[in-house]
């Protein structure tokens, strides 16, 4: 049995339910995140990956959106660990905590409401195929302006616009989406950071092109330039840079590391998964499980 934090409580996940007139399911406005856990069977350990990092993400964008949260950094770490503890965790496991308004006022407005905050895990697996990669399209749908909701923010009512580049995407054949932003260059997938091989050196989009600056997207800068030695830029990146790519590959916490073979019916460089994203994934699969101990602080350990 899987348990949850619901109200202040740990309790079944199948007790922690929201009345139907939850003010934030109507309005999307909610703010979450996405934190992995990674079982390494031969230590006997459970390891969340970058847990820290997650929560002060998640609070500070709640108080962008005037949340307040009664819980600091530390004490959600300890009661995330608790949750997988008592639910028996011995496998990899995806984390959503979510932090939201539980008042029943049809009023869309940030102010005057009361905060709550849940975590409860998903048995997913693999969101998309790490092994044998994924063909994209680019989508028709334009990312979110950061005048209308800021790209920083992972606010659930801005989650439409993923969804409906990621819809049309399956609908049309493909695994994934590639979105571009209000001034039609590069952006990020649909839940993803985006990333190209070209001459060697690793190309991102900056974080001013409309991208969520995302946590795996930092680590995995720091992996390409000090494990493989590779250059990294980070700017604006044109939408034919995609299909003159060696590489291409997907970064995020649901993501990790996943390859792109194909976007928009043009094979990435050979069409199989690259040299260096093939390194990178050996390499971030290893620490993930603690197996690599110069970045084991990283993780932290549950049992």
């Amino acid at each position: 049995m899987d348990y949850c934090l619901f109200e202040g409580k740990i309790v079944p996940v199948e007790e922690a339910n929201l009345n139907v007139r939850t003010n934030s399911i109507h309005y999307g406005t909610a703010v979450f995140e996405g934190i992995r856990a990674y079982w390494n069977q031969e230590e006997g350990q459970l390891y969340i990956l970058f847990a820290m990092e997650h929560y002060k993400r998640l609070i500070g964008n709640a108080k962008k959106l005037f949340m307040e949260v009664k819980y600091s950094p530390e004490e959600l770490i300890e009661i995330t660990k608790e949750i997988l503890r008592r639910s028996q965790v011995k496998e990899d496991v995806y984390i959503r905590p979510l932090v939201y308004f539980k008042d029943l006022k049809l009023t869309p407005k940030l102010v005057g409401y009361e905060t709550e905050v849940c975590i409860y895990l998903y048995r997913f697996g693999r969101y998309l195929d790490t092994s044998k990669g994924v063909r994209v399209k680019v989508s028709s749908w334009v990312r979110n302006s950061e005048n209308a909701i800021p790209s920083s923010l992972k606010v659930c009512g801005a989650y439409v616009n993923s969804a409906l580049a990621k819809t049309e995407a399956i609908l049309s054949g493909y695994d994934e989406a590639i979105m571009l932003n209000d001034k039609g260059f590069v952006a990020e997938g649909s839940g993803e950071n985006v990333f190209l091989i070209k001459g060697g050196k690793a190309i991102t989009p900056s974080v001013n092109q409309g991208i969520l600056p995302g946590i795996t997207r930092s680590a995995v800068i720091k992996l390409l330039r000090e494990e493989l030695k590779v250059e990294v830029e980070e700017r604006a990146v044109a939408r034919s840079e995609l299909y003159e790519a060696d590489e291409l590959f997907f970064t995020g916490t649901a993501a990790e590391i996943t390859p792109i073979l194909e976007v928009d019916n043009r094979k990435v460089g050979c069409g199989k998964v690259g040299e260096i994203t093939k390194r990178l994934q050996e390499i971030f699969f290893k620490i993930v499980r603690g197996k690599q101990r110069r970045y084991k602080k990283w993780l932290t350990p549950v049992y």
